[in-house]
């Protein structure tokens, strides 16, 4: 199971607001809650799942801003692909909370 932290920026934008677009790719997103698993954040979105789903969504989520007008689209991605053991977004947050703790 591989872990994305995605950030799609659309540029030459009206407005400098961006939650409109946040908005489109949380509902495609929604639409495959089958396949993955996700979480906003305060400046990217989270997405869990097999590594090659995740990076056909990824394509069809830096689409989103094109399919609204926009011109260009920078899309920033960091993958967190471990394979000696299965880990999630949730058991990360629990190990480290575990040793603040302890």
């Amino acid at each position: 199971m591989a872990i994305i932290d995605m950030t799609i920026i659309p540029l030459g934008t009206e407005t400098p607001s961006m939650s409109h677009y946040v908005a489109d790719i949380h509902k495609i997103l929604d639409n495959h809650k089958d396949r993955v698993t996700y979480q906003l954040t305060p400046m990217s979105t989270l997405i869990e799942g097999e590594l090659s789903d995740l990076l056909e969504l990824v394509k069809e989520l830096h689409e989103v801003p094109f399919d609204k007008g926009i011109q260009r689209v920078c899309t920033n991605i960091r993958i967190d692909d471990r394979r000696d053991k299965k880990h999630t977004m949730a058991g990360k947050l629990a190990s480290v909370q575990s040793k603040i703790e302890g």
